[in-house]
């Protein structure tokens, strides 16, 4: 058996969430959540089961749940971004092994551990490892042109690319495809996926004819805007069910992704051009480049669950 069949077999069968009220939704469709996440779910549950329904702190004990979540969702990220502050902080200069291969076989082992402990599934494997491999494409692409560079030490790499720098790509999928399930996000009028299918390629193949043609990421950001406009978003952080538009979701996510980048150029993970005498911050025009990079790993998401309307109670 598979890893991804073993992941469906340990699913629970569909069931109908229960609910303490309208727009509350009190468990999560538990078929979303890998087995460890079910059992920290009931954990959770139990811990919080004589929490208030509202007032003051009903909506303390969501606002730290949400915390909670999101932190979680960021694990691979979050354990990555420590691995490059701490290479940059405490790995010797002289060291037999070059601080790239260091932090290549560290993400490794980060993925490794991710999929030993069930933290994710076999069958979410696969989305991840193809943003790894396009995120590589684009980075031997971008070197080569001069958009950014990495350090020159190590044996673990394809041209001037160590191969680390294909899991930073993996964290952000890691990310969408976990806080999918550990929010169990649904949609309102949510686009059709083959258009959304289109925009993701137009956005890619944009990486890189706009060093050749005309740069088209306004035009692109605008079809992204006129795409998702309409899209409402709903999410269950503990008992209630809240929304918010996709596209604030989008750029939220987005300033995220930015500010972390900005901790890892200056671990010296990769570094822009205007960097190389000295860090400075990431310039926010990144923001917009963030913004269409993180299209496409959405898109891919949708191929891995497809976008659900919220029940009828919640919406």
């Amino acid at each position: 058996m598979t890893t991804a069949e073993r992941d469906e077999a340990e699913q629970e069968p569909e069931r109908e969430p229960e609910r303490d009220g309208p727009g509350r939704r009190a468990a999560p469709d538990a078929r979303r959540l890998t087995s460890v996440e079910r059992r920290i779910d009931a954990a959770a549950h139990r811990l919080l089961a004589g929490a208030p329904v509202d007032g003051p702190r009903a909506a303390l004990v969501e606002f730290l749940v949400f915390g909670a979540k999101q932190a979680w969702a960021c694990v691979f990220g979050a354990a990555l971004l420590a691995v490059i502050v701490a290479a940059r902080l405490w790995y010797p200069d002289d060291a037999a092994l070059a601080r790239n291969d260091a932090l290549t076989l560290a993400a490794i082992a980060i993925q490794v551990v991710m999929l030993a402990t069930r933290l994710e599934s076999g069958r979410e494997l696969w989305v991840i490892v193809l943003f790894h491999l396009t995120g590589t494409v684009m980075e031997l692409f971008k070197t080569d042109v001069g958009s950014w560079s990495y350090d020159g030490d190590g044996v673990l790499r394809i041209g001037g690319v160590p191969l680390f720098s294909g899991f930073m790509y993996a964290a952000v999928g890691s990310y969408m495809v976990r806080v999918y399930r550990l929010f169990d996000l649904r949609f309102t009028r949510y686009p059709k996926r083959w258009l959304t299918a289109i925009a993701a390629a137009a956005i890619y193949v944009n990486f890189f004819s706009h060093h050749f043609v005309v740069d088209l990421r306004w035009l692109l950001l605008a079809v992204v805007v006129l795409l998702w406009w309409p899209t409402m978003m709903h999410y269950r952080v503990w008992r209630r069910v809240h929304r918010m538009p996709l596209l604030l979701a989008f750029g939220l996510v987005a300033l995220f992704i930015w500010l972390a980048e900005n901790i890892a150029t200056w671990g010296g993970a990769w570094l822009y051009p205007d960097q190389l005498d000295g860090w400075q911050p990431v310039s926010p025009s990144k923001l917009v480049s963030w913004f269409l990079l993180m299209i496409i790993s959405v898109v891919l998401v949708t191929f891995v669950y497809r976008p659900r309307e919220p029940d009828a109670g919640s919406a």
